[in-house]
């Protein structure tokens, strides 16, 4: 059965596992990220007992770190909701494709950056650098905020559109 292209409808089940495949995604960015944060606090490899501590040297703080671990739980937590509750978000056929590609660009192009911020010793927040420090790679990463700054707006119009739009057409308690 396919549905009127111009008719709103459930979100396809392909593209709810998608989105929470990359919600899974997220999450294991997040241990690889997290694995990284360990050693630079430590300033050592330790898995004793199976290897001695292993003096190794992770850029950037702590503070950075936990800022790129906690984006990528957060997103990927986002990511996992909206693949669960697409049943509740009845757009047409191609809003559900924005909002699936909104979704996916703000929730990787939110943590990714920041993983490079940790690294760089930049926060990537302004052209510059602002009161924080410049360079090429805070530009860069600045640049690379833009396309999900856009898209967390969209997807959050959408999921509220696709929302009223199922709300409205259940049955009053």
């Amino acid at each position: 059965m396919n549905a009127v292209p111009d008719q709103p409808v459930v979100m396809p089940e392909r593209l709810r596992v998608l989105l929470f495949v990359n919600g899974v995604g997220l999450f294991a960015f997040a241990l690889f990220v997290g694995w990284q944060w360990f050693v630079a606090l430590l300033g050592q490899l330790v898995v004793w007992p199976i290897l001695p501590p292993i003096a190794v040297h992770v850029p950037g703080d702590a503070r950075a770190w936990r800022m790129v671990h906690m984006e990528a739980i957060s997103h990927g937590l986002l990511l996992m909701a909206w693949g669960l509750g697409g049943p509740f978000i009845r757009l047409t056929p191609r809003w559900h494709r924005v909002f699936f590609w909104s979704a996916i660009i703000t929730a990787w192009l939110f943590t990714v950056p920041a993983y490079f911020n940790a690294l760089f010793g930049t926060r990537g927040l302004a052209m510059g650098g602002a009161p924080f420090k410049g360079g090429m790679a805070n530009d860069i990463i600045f640049l690379f905020g833009w396309p999900p700054l856009l898209a967390v707006h969209l997807t959050l119009a959408l999921a509220l559109v696709g929302l009223v739009r199922t709300l409205t057409n259940l049955p009053r308690l």
